[in-house]
């Protein structure tokens, strides 16, 4: 697949990234992607079934083209059982305080992965996008044949070779800067690096791939799209800067929180999930996160339930408030009218950098 069969998808290259957890509601999708942009559902911790009723709802909602992220099964090495139970006994205090138990952590760790496939299979979607890893080239076949178009995310070279090796249309380049979780491959502390910020890895995968990419990781003005434009990519994934559009599932706590200047700095984490996921520091993640064990989904399913109480208590403190690095910059927009703000953004930046002249007269 081209660019051009990418940038085909929507009037304008920005992308609203699949936010797991509800914040990637239909209605935000739909109005996004009746904006012009490209929205996505994401189906990570939905069921089956839960995952095909939203595709419904964002097809009542608009005609316009719109995606679904899915989770790749966990097949890697896991946390051994009693690092997992070392933590778990670790937040014992939290359970008491939040007035909860603590959650199991012998749930499937391919998230229903098998069922989900089936569905966006039987009934298509424009397209499918996936994280935590690469398809089987025999699966990014047959969406192929289904007419879907894929994008796998990637967080090195070595990651985007493997994905246009599998037979990927497009690759969503994720920056260390990126909210929530980051979507490498492996997840192994004995290997585990810093992260490569946004503009660096786009250059080192362009220069492995031809593919069309979509740049993601702390993006929230339309500058910054122009950016990641002129270094290669063909459109630009935004997360949290739709986190606040009313549109947004996110809780309202989690909303407020990305402006109040009680939480000043975001910082990549292992407390809530047992994977690296980046979002604003709290009281929760420095009390835990240097404890949390590599054991991914496993805490995720343990800390689910202190993560539900500490919201219906009104405790931000106790959150997981999934952030990338420019969430001050977030503007409390409705989601169609933030897509045309970034578009103009994105105009108007164009212009400067093609004419010099009209900057400086400005």
């Amino acid at each position: 697949m081209s660019t051009t069969a990418l940038n085909d998808l929507f009037r304008y290259p920005i992308v609203q990234a699949p936010m797991a957890g509800g914040a990637s509601s239909p209605a935000l999708v739909g109005a996004v992607a009746a904006a012009g942009a490209l929205g996505f559902l994401a189906a990570g911790y939905k069921t089956a079934g839960g995952l095909y009723q939203e595709i419904k709802q964002v097809r009542g909602l608009t005609g316009q083209p719109f995606g679904v992220n899915v989770f790749m099964p966990q097949t890697g090495p896991s946390a051994a059982p009693a690092a997992i139970e070392v933590y778990r006994h670790q937040l014992a205090g939290e359970a008491g305080w939040y007035g909860t138990a603590l959650g199991e952590t012998d749930d499937s760790r391919d998230d229903g992965y098998e069922s989900k496939l089936a569905i966006l299979l039987e009934d298509p979607v424009p397209v499918v996008s996936f994280t935590f890893g690469c398809p089987k080239p025999e699966t990014l076949e047959a969406f192929a044949r289904a007419g879907t178009y894929t994008i796998v995310t990637v967080t090195s070279a070595e990651e985007a070779r493997t994905a246009q090796a599998a037979g990927a249309d497009a690759l969503c380049v994720q920056g260390v800067e990126a909210g929530g979780h980051q979507g490498s491959y492996r997840d192994d502390p004995a290997d585990e690096q810093p992260g490569t910020g946004l503009l660096a890895l786009l250059t080192q995968v362009r220069a492995t791939t031809a593919l069309p990419l979509v740049a993601a990781g702390g993006l929230m003005r339309g500058e910054q799209i122009a950016a990641v434009l002129a270094a290669g990519a063909a459109a630009a994934q935004l997360g949290t800067a739709f986190l606040v559009c009313p549109e947004s599932g996110a809780h309202p706590l989690h909303k407020r929180a990305l402006t109040d200047p009680l939480f000043h700095r975001t910082a990549l984490t292992r407390a809530f999930s047992g994977r690296p996921a980046r979002g604003l520091v709290n009281r929760f993640m420095r009390e835990h996160g240097p404890y949390a064990p590599a054991g991914y989904p496993e805490i995720h399913h343990l800390t689910a339930p202190l993560r539900k109480a500490a919201a219906g208590a009104g405790d931000p403190q106790g959150m997981a408030l999934w952030a990338g690095q420019g969430h001050r910059l977030a503007r409390e927009l409705p989601a169609g009218e933030l897509v045309e703000v970034l578009a103009a953004e994105l105009d108007t930046a164009l212009t400067d950098l093609a004419d010099p002249a009209l900057r400086s007269a400005s």
